[in-house]
Parts: C-alpha cells; sequence; structure tokens
C-alpha cells in the first residue's frame, strides 16, 4: 500500500472513531486485513449522511447529487482526491463491491431530503438502502470472494443491518421528530405513541436480531468477534430501550456508557472464546 492510500484509509479510520465508540471497537477487533476496509465503508456512509442530516445551511440537494457523481467517478477513475472516496473506490474495486447496493445506499440518503412520512413500503425501501445494503457491502468484504458463503449470509446480513436501523430510529426519536421532521415507523402517531405501538416495533426488532445473529456465527473467524460486539452493543441498547417508558423514549436519547460498553467488549471475547 503507498502512502496516499494509507493516508486515505486513516482519515476513514479517524471518521469513524469521531462518529462512532460502537462500530470502531468492533472493527478493531477485526483481523488486521479487514480493519481498512470497513473503515472505508463506514467513512463513505457516514459522508452521506452527514449531508442530509446536518447541513441545513446548504443546498443538500445539490451537495448529495456531487457527492454521488463523485463516487462513481473515483470508482470508475480508480482515485480521487477526496481522502474519504479514495479509499472508498479501493475497497469497492478490489472485493467488487456491486453499484446497485451503492446506488441504493445513495438513493436512501436522497428520501430523507423529501421524505418526512414513510408508508410501509417507503419504510422498507429505507431501511433496505440505509442499512441493509451496508451490510452486505461489508459481507462482501468478509467472504473475500467466496460466493457461496456470500448468497448464504446475505438474508441474515440484511436483517442484522435492519435490527441496528430500527434502533437507531427508536433512541433518535426525539431528534429525527423534533428536529427534522420525520417520522420513520408507518402508522405511528409521535403526537399519540403508546406503549402497544412501541411493543410492536420492538417485537419486529426481535425478529431481525435472532436471524441475525444466525449469521454471525457462521462468520469466518477473522471477523466473527467485531460483528458479534457491535451486536452485543445493539442488543444492550435495545434491551434499555425496551426497558424505558414511552414518555422517556420521547423526552431524550437512550444512552450506552463507555464503561458499560467496555465490559461488553470483554464479556464478548470471552463469549467467543478469544
Amino acid at each position: 500500500m503507498d502512502l496516499y492510500d494509507e493516508a486515505c484509509f486513516e482519515c476513514s479510520k479517524l471518521i469513524t472513531t469521531k462518529y462512532s465508540t460502537s462500530f470502531s471497537k468492533g472493527i478493531r477487533a477485526f483481523n488486521k486485513q479487514f480493519r481498512y476496509p470497513v473503515y472505508a465503508i463506514y467513512g463513505f456512509v457516514r459522508y452521506a449522511d452527514e449531508i442530509v442530516d446536518t447541513f441545513h445551511n446548504h443546498d443538500k440537494a445539490r451537495l448529495i447529487s456531487d457527492f454521488k457523481q463523485e463516487t462513481f467517478k473515483a470508482i470508475n477513475q480508480k482515485i480521487s482526491l477526496n481522502p474519504v472516496l479514495h479509499s472508498f473506490q479501493i475497497v469497492v474495486n478490489q472485493y467488487g463491491i456491486d453499484s446497485q447496493l451503492i446506488e441504493e445506499f445513495l438513493r436512501s440518503m436522497e428520501m430523507d431530503l423529501d421524505h418526512k412520512v414513510y408508508d410501509d413500503a417507503g419504510y422498507q425501501t429505507y431501511i433496505h438502502g440505509s442499512a441493509g445494503v451496508i451490510g452486505l457491502m461489508c459481507l462482501q468484504v468478509f467472504c473475500g470472494g467466496d460466493k457461496g458463503l456470500y448468497q448464504q449470509l446475505m438474508p441474515m446480513a440484511l436483517s442484522l443491518g435492519s435490527a441496528f436501523q430500527k434502533i437507531n430510529f427508536l433512541r433518535d426519536i426525539k431528534s429525527d421528530y423534533e428536529d427534522r421532521g420525520r417520522t420513520y415507523f408507518p402508522g405511528v402517531d409521535f403526537k399519540n405513541f403508546t406503549q402497544q405501538d412501541k411493543q410492536h416495533i420492538e417485537a419486529d426488532i426481535q425478529h431481525d436480531f435472532d436471524e441475525g445473529y444466525k449469521g454471525i456465527m457462521l462468520l469466518p473467524k477473522g471477523v466473527r468477534l467485531g460483528v458479534y460486539v457491535a451486536y452485543c452493543y445493539y442488543l444492550q441498547l435495545f434491551k434499555k430501550i425496551a426497558h424505558t417508558p414511552v414518555n422517556e423514549i420521547l423526552d431524550h436519547r437512550i444512552r450506552i456508557s463507555n464503561i458499560r460498553k467496555g465490559l461488553l467488549y470483554v464479556k464478548a471475547r470471552i463469549t467467543q472464546g478469544i
């Protein structure tokens, strides 16, 4: 790896550690050859998400359109002066990541620009594009060209990504609804959000978690612990949300402390015999 490539991967690593302690700790549990590729994927999706979520004083539609064009230009030319896009294109080209997955992800980001209330079809489309395909990008890296393993694990990777995203929706209800005017869960009125509504959503998440766990146990050893660590963090967050009354969910963001995350990491290593 030349110096420019390494510097770009380090930029994606920095973005990951700044934005997500959960995922960055999980990535550090991967064997070394998997870390840079996953940092690159996370850096790419984080940049796109930032455009639609936080760049309020700018033309978001133009920015996400330009970002999309620059992404595919980088992939086609196999270079970019944007370090995040450069590291991402290396991974895309090296592992043969399907361009349709990238298209579907960016389409979900575009949906956040003009969709405020989602029906069931829009909800499923958004989750697949914003979370499921990210899991599939990572899975292509994990499987290293083993198409049979990829096909076997694909449904379970989609379920795990779906579980993570739905938990994010529950955790971020206050900011999504009050600050951005978004209602992701179809048929839910947050002015009259009930315990029954919450339990229905949680049952759906639990099903996704159960399916996703099956896939984790079938992953190659070099990545299994890292994905299991992320699973444990999200499972703990899910349990905390499940035990939190509806009015508190609407009032503040539920978190897992860094100390608790550290304990979960140690427990995960013990559970996996590492």
